[in-house]
């Protein structure tokens, strides 16, 4: 009683290993089962009219069985075309209503789906960290990540061109950095820096470096205060002057790095402290600031300096990325790998990455949800109202089947039912 629908105008692609030609013979069998089943009971009905005794109960069920069945075959056909091509009303809801089907989904999978509690609580229980540590560390996951990411950055690297990369940093950051103060936001930024003491490090490394220069050139210092005598000072007193200067400034350069409260380090901070607050406020040094940036980006050699620097910079990357036995792989594996290993066995740090996980796919879905699940709406309102139909049949026109199966089959239970009660009444 139902016609095969010819085939979609596009064919969907596989999804979970099975074709839409597997789908469509799937389709047709079940229907081919339920419009048997309902034959059967047709001829069951023809073949007991009229009989007495038991056979009146195997009439009164098949009789049931083909009105269930007709019944069930129409609700389902319904909903995809016009039952028998006649226009029935309420028919062919699909075909009809499929922008207004599209919309209802969308809006059920942004509620239902979508939902931030539903997303969050699904990444958490995704175990995202410990399986990333686990494939980054077992399966070959940090060979893979880096040669994936040095074919694309190599193909990047390729595609950009020297004079069109110099040319966007002279005249996209170059000039627009010129063309401003930044006196105030380095004086901000100093002052944020000095004031957590994030400095400190930097301070340090020069402290230590000065120190072992003091350490490796004692005769230098020496000979640097000799030089600059007067010429009537005897050799001696010169000699014990350059050795007074270099022991006093080798002790306190000393001091200053084994006493984290020196005074020298106070006087370091404060020095900084007041040059942030300056740049800030100061008219005359932010003036001297802003004359020394528009010097060095005004400076003629800088573009040539910022080509060259490119240059070389994008030949090592080159050269690094297409070695596998390059360092910057080596070493980028080698991080990985202990990411992995971080992953599954330190737990707060495994437990500090699903939160930030979980915090970036609940803003996505908190800001985005509802511009996701137009994707829904919008496919469905470009398919044609025909083609809509066929297409979700053919995903679940096949269990629909069962329906017409099960309507038969109650259908001839509830009509054996009535019978019974019905002679059970007469009699």
């Amino acid at each position: 009683m139902s016609s095969t629908p010819r085939p979609p105008a596009v064919t969907a692609p596989t999804v979970g290993g099975v074709s839409d030609d597997e789908r469509r013979r799937g389709l047709r069998r079940m229907r081919l089962l339920a419009t048997g089943l309902l034959a059967l009971a047709a001829v069951v009905y023809a073949l007991t009219i009229g009989r007495d005794g038991g056979w009146g109960f195997v009439n009164s069920a098949a009789e049931a069985a083909m009105v269930g069945a007709v019944a069930d075959w129409f609700a389902v056909t319904a909903i995809f075309r016009h039952p028998l091509r006649l226009p029935i009303p309420h028919t062919a809801l699909i075909p009809r209503r499929k922008d207004a089907l599209g919309k209802s989904l969308e809006q059920f999978v942004a509620e239902n789906f979508l939902a931030e509690d539903v997303v969050r609580d699904k990444v958490v229980r995704a175990g995202i960290p410990r399986r990333v540590g686990s494939w980054l560390v077992e399966r070959g996951g940090s060979q893979r990540v880096v040669e994936e990411a040095a074919t694309i950055l190599t193909g990047a690297l390729g595609i950009l061109r020297d004079e069109e990369v110099t040319q966007v940093i002279d005249q996209v950051l170059v000039r627009r950095l010129g063309a401003q103060s930044w006196s105030p936001t380095a004086g901000r930024l100093l002052e944020e820096v000095v004031r957590d003491g994030t400095h400190h490090p930097v301070v340090d490394l020069t402290l230590i470096e000065v120190q072992t220069w003091l350490r490796r050139n004692e005769d230098l210092v020496r000979r640097m205060v000799t030089d600059r005598a007067p010429l009537w000072a005897p050799d001696w007193l010169n000699d014990r002057l350059g050795r007074r200067v270099y022991t006093e400034a080798q002790t306190w350069v000393d001091d200053v790095v084994a006493d984290r409260g020196h005074a020298g380090r106070k006087a370091i901070d404060d020095l900084l402290a007041r040059y942030a607050d300056a740049l800030q406020h100061d008219p005359e040094t932010r003036a001297k600031a802003d004359e020394f940036q528009h010097r060095l980006l005004s400076s003629p050699g800088l573009a040539d300096t910022v080509a060259g620097l490119w240059s070389s910079v994008r030949g090592f990357l080159l050269d690094a990325l297409q070695d596998p036995a390059s360092s910057l792989r080596v070493r980028s594996e080698e991080a990985l790998v202990d990411v992995g290993h971080r992953l599954v066995a330190d737990e707060a740090f495994a437990l500090r990455v699903e939160g930030h996980l979980t915090d970036a796919a609940g803003h996505v879905v908190r800001r985005f949800a509802p511009e996701l699940a137009t994707v829904i709406s919008d496919t469905v309102a470009r398919w044609d109202g025909q083609d809509a139909a066929q297409r979700i049949e053919l995903h679940v026109g096949r269990d629909l089947q069962f329906i017409r199966i099960n309507g038969t089959v109650v259908g001839g239970l509830v009509g054996l039912l009535i019978h019974t009660v019905t002679v059970l009444v007469g009699g």
